[in-house]
């Protein structure tokens, strides 16, 4: 396919870095061992034995080969007796000032030159400030003196960077869940930061030491639903009620299953946490449903938080669906990147799709204050990973979900500026398709351009057809490797029919699903 032909990052080297370095190997052992073998040591140690000591799982995060950095640097060494092994053949032909010359300027020509001229435009991070425009994003979707709860270090630093570099939005608290479970970061919560005043967490250090509360057990001793604040008061007493006996150790526990976290629905109004002309829907209290024996440190200090923060400061979380949101994903609203907590319960539709909408404030955010790093330029290269973050943040789904609520509401139009501006933003000419496309088409359909959504139905499933085909023609054990992807290729075409079908477009669907249905007997086929 065009797009793969033509990949900035696709570059050819020829083997002749390889080649250098292999000539400059053999050079090194036939004129130094001694020294030879200190090289050979220094590479098998920081490259083969490395492999083999961290003995690193599969599909990891993101590429590792920084762990064998230094291997790299041994190879370069015999790289650069390649040049001197050149030399030495070059001399005995034409003399030692015309050797010197020609192995300098062919080594210049064959490695870095050809290097450079084959790496710079996929290495090239003119413009490309994705990581910190994220960073920017996540701030500016929450409002002043909000409490952001960040999963782990991917989301975090960029935070951190924006915050103690650049001056962004230092009234936000960013707080780390995975950190929150060591009570050095739990101290720093306690106090204040830039311009954020200190996080409402009433345990003593004594109860969240190292070694303490890292788990808390979950015996449900009473039936009815016990407040937040009540929760943490009972573990605060540090009486022997609050304590079980597990294997010769006390340890502390919660006596419910329910918490609550009850609403005062003036206070949330006044305070800006829901629009008053939501005041209907907003619930009296928030039950949170504890699963399993045990919960973890981090999640303590969330309750903590939340039985003492009142509705004051709002609160934001960058996901839901892992085990430090409590559960409380019908009760997320969409305002940007992030989801704001507001006693205002929803329907959650998936693991991606869930919570309410703010209309106008996710529109505010996503048409006129977010930017994307360059995604939009065409003389800025965006590589795989940072396609992927694009992905992760939900860049495009926020776009479609924004546009069917706004549809929904009946304001189409503003509906269609919101997918044009998502289209323009991300072009698929320069990122490609993704997982939420479907999303996209359907938003199009909700938005009255049906024209529109079946041409770019269209063009996604020919885009993936032909990807899937290009995959399947390969030697069986390349095919084997790519079934991760063919499969997903295959679901998110099957996902744009379903659409295509649920859209009264059921000349198209068939269509679509002729193709898939041969695509994937063809797979299931050469799976056997």
């Amino acid at each position: 396919p065009d797009d793969i032909k033509n990949n900035k990052s696709r570059n050819a080297y020829y083997l002749l870095p390889l080649l250098l370095g292999i000539a400059g190997f053999l050079w090194h052992f036939n004129r130094d061992t001694r020294n030879w073998w200190i090289v050979m040591l220094l590479f098998v140690m920081t490259g083969v034995a490395i492999v083999i000591y961290l003995n690193q799982y599969p599909n990891q995060p993101r590429e590792r080969d920084y762990a064998y950095a230094a291997s790299f640097y041994a190879f370069t060494i015999w790289i650069g007796m390649g040049v001197l092994a050149l030399f030495d053949l070059l001399r005995r032909l034409a003399g030692e000032k015309t050797g010197a010359l020609v192995a300098v300027a062919l080594t210049i020509a064959a490695v870095p030159a050809l290097m450079a001229s084959e790496n710079w435009d996929d290495h090239d991070r003119s413009g490309r400030y994705l990581a910190r425009d994220v960073a920017f994003n996540y701030l500016n979707s929450c409002a002043p003196q909000a409490i952001l709860f960040t999963n782990g270090d991917n989301d975090t630093f960029p935070l951190w960077y924006a915050q103690e570099v650049e001056g962004m939005r230092t009234d936000v608290r960013v707080c780390n869940l995975m950190l929150l479970n060591t009570d050095w970061y739990i101290d720093q919560m306690k106090m204040k930061a830039y311009t954020s005043e200190p996080l409402p967490v009433s345990l003593p250090k004594s109860l969240y030491y190292d070694g303490v509360n890292n788990q808390v057990a979950v015996y449900e001793r009473v039936k009815e639903p016990a407040t937040a604040r009540e929760v943490i008061d009972f573990i605060n007493s540090g009486s022997d009620v609050s304590k079980l006996t597990f294997y010769g150790e006390d340890i502390y526990y919660i006596p419910t299953r329910t918490v609550r976290i009850p609403v005062d629905a003036a206070a949330v109004i006044a305070n800006g946490t829901v629009r008053p002309e939501d005041a209907d829907k907003i619930v009296p209290y928030i039950d949170i449903k504890l699963k399993g024996s045990w919960i973890m440190k981090s999640q303590l200090m969330v309750l903590d938080m939340l039985a003492h923060n009142n509705w004051k400061r709002p609160v934001y979380f960058v996901t839901g669906y892992h085990d430090d949101a409590l559960g409380l994903e019908e009760y997320f609203q969409l305002e940007g990147l992030a989801y704001r907590l507001v006693p205002v319960k929803s329907e959650n539709k998936s693991w991606f799709d869930y919570g309410r909408i703010d209309n106008d404030i996710l529109y505010e955010n996503i048409m006129n204050r977010f930017a994307w790093g360059g995604s939009d330029d065409p003389d800025v290269y965006i590589d795989y990973y940072h396609k992927r973050t694009l992905t992760v943040v939900r860049a495009r789904l926020n776009y479609a979900r924004l546009a069917s609520s706004l549809a929904a509401s009946g304001d189409k139009e503003k509906a269609t500026a919101v997918l044009e501006r998502c289209m323009t933003l991300f072009p698929v000419s320069k990122l490609g398709y993704d997982i939420y496309f479907a999303d996209l088409i359907s938003a199009w359909f909700d938005s009255g351009n049906a024209e529109k959504a079946s041409e770019i139905a269209g063009q996604l499933a020919d885009y993936y057809f032909e990807h899937t085909e290009y995959l399947l023609d390969q030697r069986p054990g390349i095919t084997s490797y790519a079934e991760q992807d063919i499969a997903q290729n295959l679901q998110v075409v099957s996902q744009v029919l379903q659409v295509c079908y649920d859209n009264g477009n059921v000349e198209q669907a068939e269509k679509l699903n002729e193709q898939l249905t041969a695509l994937h007997a063809r797979f299931l086929a050469q799976r056997r």
